[in-house]
């Protein structure tokens, strides 16, 4: 087994691997409070977004808060078990150097 066999592809961008840890400590985060932490714009972050959701690995609700549409995003079990294989690939990966 190569070294970085277990390294998965969809969180190699700063940005999606920015929304899975928030997401992997939080029960959920809403779209302003990604934007806020990570000091993205609308277009990136609804990119990333939507490229983690077609991976199943987040789960998006839109709803209003009084008149105000707001769309949050939470983990799956799946993106989190995909998440903590990524992460511990990559602690294997330091350990070997």
């Amino acid at each position: 087994m190569g070294l970085i066999n277990n390294i998965n592809k969809t969180f190699d961008h700063r940005i999606r691997l920015g929304m899975m840890s928030i997401l992997m400590v939080n029960e959920y985060a809403d779209f302003n409070m990604f934007k806020e932490l990570l000091d993205v714009t609308d277009g990136n972050l609804a990119s990333h977004a939507k490229a983690l959701e077609k991976e199943e690995y987040i789960m998006v609700e839109k709803r209003f808060i009084g008149r105000k549409p707001n769309t949050r995003y939470s983990a799956t079990p799946l993106g989190k078990t995909a998440f903590k294989k990524h992460i511990d690939a990559l602690e294997n990966l330091i350990k070997k150097f």
